[in-house]
């Protein structure tokens, strides 16, 4: 959504645009798939809020406004199983670590999702942190046996080879729900701008949901307005566009 593809950074127009905001007194949060560790480039711009891991953390400056926490049984069976089985997992504190399955596959989905070139480092007592999210790293049918042989845990597939793994449902739009009530503002009063499935439920959710000129096609249905690519200043064009900025 903000990092230009092609530049593999955020664009000098999309910096404007967000300094633009705030320069009119408008909140800005980023919402993301990252950990808060992978999101420095934007609390250089002056954002200091931010929904991770998709939506099970949540942090204004210093205060934790949400975090969904999975508890450790949960989280050393999962381990184990995984490792029985060598499948990869990502385990999101406000840092990222993985497993030490490592296969082409993952490393794509990867590159696909947060831009990385290289796995995360293992944290060989990763078990023991609060973890706010795992992700399974498979097929459709890879994810299915999890589902069987964990019953109780939800498996959120939003992406090919990528599921959630929750123990309660976790989403950008329930994280928004909380930062909105923190500020005091309604969805109705909030814009979301995304490019994946798994921002389809945050446009839904606030008043204005743009979805970029290179969104997945699910998002562009339910959003209000596509802009141009993030590629084409996509971000900018849809704030003056709208005259918002």
């Amino acid at each position: 959504t903000l990092i230009d593809y092609k530049l593999g950074k955020i664009s000098e127009a999309t910096k404007r645009a967000i300094q633009r905001l705030k320069e009119k007194n408008i909140l800005v949060i980023g919402a993301t798939g990252r950990p808060l560790s992978m999101c420095k480039e934007l609390e250089s711009l002056g954002i200091d809020g931010f929904i991770t891991a998709n939506g099970a953390y949540v942090k204004f400056k210093d205060e934790v406004i949400y975090k969904s926490i999975l508890n450790k049984e949960t989280v050393n069976n999962i381990h184990q199983f995984a490792k029985q089985n060598r499948h990869s997992l990502s385990y999101f504190t406000e840092k990222l670590n993985m497993n030490d399955v490592h296969n082409e596959m993952t490393l794509r989905s990867l590159q696909q999702t947060l831009s990385l070139n290289a796995y995360p480092e293992i944290d060989e007592d990763i078990v023991n942190k609060e973890i706010y999210l795992m992700c399974l790293y498979g097929s459709s049918e890879t994810i299915q046996i999890y589902q069987k042989t964990f019953p109780n845990l939800i498996f959120q597939q939003w992406h090919p080879y990528i599921a959630n793994v929750l123990q309660t449902d976790v989403s950008k739009s329930i994280a928004a729900k909380y930062i909105l009530n923190y500020f005091g503002y309604l969805p109705s009063e909030a814009i979301a701008f995304g490019d994946g499935e798994n921002d389809i439920d945050l446009l839904n959710f606030v008043g204005l949901g743009i979805a970029m000129g290179n969104a997945n096609q699910k998002l562009k249905a339910v959003a209000d307005f596509v802009t141009k690519d993030c590629d084409s200043e996509g971000v900018e064009y849809a704030l003056k566009t709208l005259q918002i900025i």
